[in-house]
């Protein structure tokens, strides 16, 4: 007898998709989308290594974004049930391969929430004229900031997703407004004929991947389009959701990669590749734009700036929302304790698994804003590095899952990658190999480490642990079921 069959008595639940109320349209689901995978913060990242990185965006649209949105695309339209990733890999590999896929991506989301609201926290000085102020490094700013975001998005997604989808939709729109305005200054200064900061010649344009800092790059790049998986997590929550999780993706993804390659290029030509500051480049490139065009534009870089902190909250909202739904999905199997799989008797939502992500979000908060200049810092530092590894792991079941699924037959109302099995087959294995390819890449050492291995240790290291913890938690979960038998 298979573990599902074993596990079906236990589960006493009702599904999920027959529980939460369908409030999620195209409109949010593409706004979604937008907030989710689209980093300002990745702009400057790029540009710091100059014309080349255009090519580097555009190698990994083709060769990742769109396969994943793809992959994508025909997953959540076959099976477009609640928890996403892991009820595919589930339904391919079984439900022990589908824990490990729902474990890594929930805990590695727990710990993305403290960059976000940092981030979001240091560009909303830039609001108020003090970005280049001392208040970016008072903790006691940035932890209020922080926290009060934090509990405002889970506050807003545990009394409903019809609630608390607005601020996704605010946060979609805020994190796409500034790459448009930074588009269209840098749109203006190439046509009026304003000499480009960072000159594109035959040689400049070549990325330079035969050394370790362009692979670094190329992979950074390559997982700043991730995330079109999220939304098909909610997908018991989609109104007609075999029609609609396909059509907000066709209609975001081109979106996504067109502020990305638009954007870098207008910050490139905007400013100098040596000054762009990593943190708050695209606002420099804003400022130097506006102020190209007249001094009376000033506000135009405040203004981005409010509206990417807006994007920011609502980054954490969606990362909030979806990775809950994943929890949500293990705990009605069981595996994670019953709680999990609970709704709020009125508002309907998970709020059990809210409330954990969002507590333990709230002590990886205070390691990282109490502990600046001590061990702990340094721990939290490692945790990050971890976290980017992790976060590989369920891409790899994405692709594989997809493979496997690809060769049994479909519902007829699936939107299947176009071209046959041939191309399904190239498009998997091309996504499957730059996932492959980042993780081998995180585990690189920086050039300037004075430990390699004492890194790779600790980073492996740290991976191997939280899928060990992962482990015991299904171990566990196992346990009790066979005693209950």
């Amino acid at each position: 007898m298979t573990d599902a069959a074993r596990r079906a008595p236990a589960a006493t639940e009702p599904a999920p998709e027959t529980v939460l109320p369908r409030t999620l349209g195209l409109r949010d689901l593409v706004l979604f989308n937008l907030v989710a995978v689209v980093g300002l913060r990745w702009l400057a990242t790029a540009g710091k290594a100059g014309p080349s990185a255009l090519v580097l965006w555009i190698l990994a649209a083709v060769f990742f974004f769109v396969p994943q949105g793809l992959v994508v695309t025909e997953l959540a339209s076959r099976f477009p049930q609640e928890g996403g990733i892991y009820q595919w890999t589930k339904r391919a590999l079984g439900e022990k391969h589908g824990y490990l896929c729902g474990w890594c991506y929930w805990v590695c989301n727990v710990l993305y929430y403290p960059n976000l609201l940092i981030s979001a926290a240091v560009i909303a000085t830039f609001v108020v004229g003090k970005g280049e102020g001392g208040l970016v490094n008072s903790w006691t700013y940035v932890l209020s900031a922080t926290l009060v975001c934090l509990w405002l998005a889970v506050l807003l997604n545990i009394v409903g997703l019809g609630t608390g989808k607005w601020l996704q939709n605010a946060g979609g729109v805020g994190t796409y407004i500034p790459g448009v305005i930074l588009i269209l200054l840098g749109g203006y200064a190439a046509f009026s004929g304003h000499p480009p900061a960072n000159p594109i010649t035959r040689q400049n344009i070549v990325p330079d991947l035969g050394h370790l800092p362009g692979l670094n790059l190329w992979a950074s790049i390559a997982f700043a389009f991730a995330g079109l998986e999220l939304s098909s997590a909610m997908g018991g929550e989609v109104r007609d959701p075999r029609r609609t999780l396909p059509r907000a993706i066709l209609i975001s993804a081109p979106l996504i990669a067109l502020v990305y390659i638009l954007g870098t290029g207008a910050l490139l030509w905007l400013i100098p590749t040596g000054e762009i500051n990593i943190v708050s480049g695209f606002l420099q490139a804003t400022a130097a734009g506006a102020r190209d065009i007249s001094p009376s534009l000033w506000w135009l870089a405040p203004l981005a700036a409010a509206a990417y902190t807006l994007g920011n909250i609502g980054g954490v909202g969606a990362w909030l929302s979806g990775p809950a739904r994943v929890a949500f999905a293990i705990g009605l199997d069981r595996y994670f304790p019953p709680a999990f799989g609970k709704v709020h008797p009125k508002w309907k939502t998970p709020y059990v698994a809210i409330l954990v992500q969002a507590g333990l979000a709230t002590v990886f908060l205070l390691l990282s804003v109490l502990g600046k200049g001590t061990t702990v810092e340094k721990a939290y530092l490692i945790l990050l590095d971890t976290q980017l590894l992790i976060y590989f792991i369920p891409y790899v079941y994405l692709f594989i899952s997809f493979l496997i699924h690809r060769r049994t037959e479909a519902p007829p109302d699936t939107v299947r990658v176009p071209g046959g099995p041939i191309v399904a087959t190239v498009v998997g294995v091309s996504g499957l190999l730059v996932t492959l390819f980042a993780m081998c890449v995180a585990m690189i050492p920086p050039g300037d480490d004075a430990q390699p291995m004492l890194f790779v240790i600790k980073v492996v290291g740290g991976a191997l642990g939280f899928v060990v913890i992962g482990g015991l938690v299904y171990w566990r979960a196992q346990s009790k079921d066979t005693t209950a038998r």
